[in-house]
């Protein structure tokens, strides 16, 4: 037992008036970051303990969201108490089920609807004020695109960014920060959503919520650590976003062509930096799984953006085109190559 692991033990023990030995923390959650999940079972019910190491982890923004989103009726886990010295909360039990296990049991009438449950919710997020909130501004996706070339290019494929690279990063960021700006969850996907005993939604890992692009979170709902879903599914349930971010007011752009093409460039971002970040996370933190599992999937999802963005005629078209031709020409098939060579590593 770690000496951590027993400080957290012993606060939770003392928060409920019982002796150490008879708290049982149940791992029930991995997660990409230093955070790590435990559930607490007590007389009359369970919780949930979150350990996050202050010094790679801070919990204050996880406790003011919750705080402030729980005051505007969102449905976030019920706060019971934080240390936020050391880095442990309790929090509400929403149960096991995730809204990625809960569509895989439902025919795709019922999926639909549950997707669009959750666009609503994400639009609810986005009414939420964002002036206290982080700008999601020009360093910082900056930042996180530049993860592409250094972590996936640079230190693992040994392959040099595509042509004109630093221009395409750029105009990425200005369409980006030229899109309505409001309260993004910036991990809004089917694994940090929740079906709780009453199935109602339930949203979690909010932490790291900032103020950013309204193309943002819906295009993480359906392009993340998924097979990319059908195009009819996809237009459905952004074109529900559209009309969600009318009705309460956080957009006023009546085309849907562009509402789709703000969620391309967004999704286009994202995926860069995924695909960069789970690279560092194979290769600096010792956790590969993230690369081995998910990876194609991302590029599947930017291919997917950026073909888009080409065939709808987005500002300079020509160079999504010559970034989507690099992809499929030289990024994929070096990454399913050492994919493969990382596969059997690990046998």
């Amino acid at each position: 037992m770690s000496a951590r692991f027993k400080a957290l033990t012993h606060w939770v023990a003392q928060r409920h008036a019982r002796a150490a030995h008879s708290c049982t923390l149940t791992a029930v959650a991995d997660d990409a970051s230093f955070r790590r999940y435990y559930r607490l079972n007590l007389d009359n019910g369970s919780r949930i303990i979150m350990d996050a190491p202050p010094e790679k982890e801070p919990t204050r923004s996880f406790v003011d969201i919750a705080l402030a989103w729980g005051e505007q009726k969102l449905p976030v886990p019920a706060l019971y108490a934080a240390d936020l010295s050391r880095g442990f909360v309790e929090l509400e039990d929403l149960g096991g089920t995730l809204l990625t296990d809960h569509l895989a049991t439902l025919d795709e009438k019922a999926q639909l609807e549950w997707l669009q449950r959750a666009m609503t919710l994400s639009t609810q997020i986005a009414a939420q004020p964002a002036a206290a909130l982080p700008p999601y501004n020009e360093q910082r996706l900056g930042m996180e695109l530049d993860l592409f070339p250094e972590w996936a290019l640079e230190r693992w494929l040994d392959i040099p960014p595509p042509p004109h690279w630093q221009s395409l990063r750029n105009q990425l960021i200005r369409q980006i920060l030229g899109q309505p700006q409001v309260t993004t969850h910036r991990d809004y996907h089917c694994g940090n959503l929740m079906v709780d005993a009453q199935q109602q939604l339930r949203v979690i890992d909010f932490q790291g919520a900032w103020q950013g692009a309204i193309g943002y979170d819906p295009g993480s709902l359906l392009r993340d650590r998924n097979l990319p879903w059908s195009s009819d599914i996809q237009r459905a349930v952004f074109q529900h976003h559209h009309q969600a971010t009318l009705d309460a007011g956080i957009s006023q752009e009546t085309s849907l062509e562009q509402h789709l093409g703000w969620i391309d460039e967004a999704s286009a971002q994202r995926s860069l930096k995924v695909l960069g970040l789970f690279c560092r996370l194979a290769q600096r933190d010792g956790k590969p799984r993230y690369l081995l599992n998910y990876e194609l999937f991302f590029l599947e999802h930017l291919k997917q953006s950026l073909s888009a963005m080409v065939q709808r005629g987005a500002p300079n078209a020509s160079m999504w085109k010559s970034l989507l031709e690099w992809l499929q020409h030289e990024f994929e098939p070096a990454l399913t190559g050492a994919l493969t060579t990382l596969k059997e590593q690990q046998r």
